[in-house]
């Protein structure tokens, strides 16, 4: 899956989180994180509010998002 960020430099994970559908809600998105279940670039990610730009990798949920410009 890929996500393009048309007219903005990031996104913050839970944002994506939630406006991919992947999590219920905000408050489910931050659960997600918390708990471990969220990888970026290959590593564990607790930060809810990472900053996600070109050429990162986000995996969760059994889904694989490619961040692209």
């Amino acid at each position: 899956m890929v996500f393009n960020l048309i007219g903005a430099e990031y996104i913050e994970l839970i944002k994506l989180l939630k406006h991919l559908h992947i999590a219920q809600s905000g408050g489910h998105a931050k659960i997600m994180v918390e708990d471990g279940e969220v990888k970026l670039n290959g590593e564990i990610e607790f930060r809810k509010r990472a900053k996600l730009r070109p050429g990162d990798l986000v995996e969760t949920s059994g889904k694989e998002i490619s961040i692209e410009a």
